[in-house]
This record gives structure tokens, sequence and C-alpha cells, in this order.
């Protein structure tokens, strides 16, 4: 049992880019291949009031990635409002909106099963979503910048004045 928690508690300690993700279309996304980048993580969710915000995360991806950014869409039914395949999913945000920023699959961000970048962000920072549509900015050096809940949007200052000054 102590070597379960040794475990666990070394894995809190580990830089945020050790973390992986399955893609939505079954790759791997691996947020070490972004390292000093600025990553905009998002939980989202298909069927929820704050979906309209998809839109802002593409015009951040579309104005803000070519200078470094990246917007990584996590969707998450820890809410109830998601689709229930990666299929309905990947339908949804890739032909019905035209979202071109990377989209893992259907992942848990909260609670005993939440993913591992979650249970960092938890542990480390005290942040775990309340809803869908919380955004957590990392920075280059792999560090928590900011973290907003769901009435934030996207393309608000509070989260493009530090996407400005993290781009390298």
């Amino acid at each position: 049992m102590l070597r379960i928690a040794a475990f666990a508690f070394s894995l809190f300690a580990l830089p945020v880019q050790a973390f992986t993700f399955a893609g939505l279309d079954g790759s791997h996304i691996d947020l070490n291949d972004w390292r000093g980048q600025p990553v905009l993580v998002v939980n989202t969710a298909s069927l929820c009031g704050f979906t309209r915000q998809y839109g802002d995360m593409q015009a951040l991806y579309e104005q803000y990635g070519p200078q470094g950014l990246v917007v990584l869409a996590v969707p998450s039914d820890d809410f109830r409002q998601e689709f229930s395949s990666n299929e309905e999913v990947a339908e949804f945000c890739r032909v019905q909106t035209g979202l071109t920023f990377p989209i893992t699959e259907i992942t848990s961000v909260r609670g005993a099963g939440a993913h591992p970048f979650y249970q960092w962000l938890a542990s480390e920072h005290g942040h775990v979503p309340s809803w869908n549509f919380n955004k957590a900015l990392i920075g280059v050096d792999g560090e928590l910048i900011g973290f907003w809940g769901s009435s934030t949007r996207p393309v608000a200052r509070a989260i493009t004045r530090p996407i400005r000054s993290a781009l390298p």
C-alpha cells in the first residue's frame, strides 16, 4: 500500500509536459510535444450551454496558433452533457462545428477517475473543474499560468493577455 502512495505522489510531482491523452481521432497526444509553447486546456461538452465557446476556442487557435499557442479540448461527460461516444463527439466537433485544434477522446476531469493531468491540476494547484468549459493555461515552462471558470470566455482579456505574454 505504501508503494502505491509513493507512486501517486511522484505522479503529481511530474512536470505538466509528462502527461499524455488519447486523441479523438485515435492519435496519441503528448504534452511534451508542445514543450516551449503555451497550451490552453479546456474541459468541454457538446451539449452544454457553454458549447458556443468552441467558436471562441477556434478563434484563439486561428489568431495565436501561428505564434505558438496550442488549444486542447478535453471532452468530458463528468457533468452528463457529452455525447455517449467518441464518434458522436468527432462528428459534432469536426464536421458540424469545424474545429481544427487538438481534441482528446471523452475523458474524466474530476474525482477518483480523473485523468492524471486533472489530478495534477487539483493536487498541485487546487483547481478542479466545477462545470464544463473550465480553462487552464499552461506556460512555456509547463507551469500553470491561470485557471478560469465556465463564465469566462476564451477570448476574454483575462485569458488573452496572459496568452500574449506567454507566446515565444
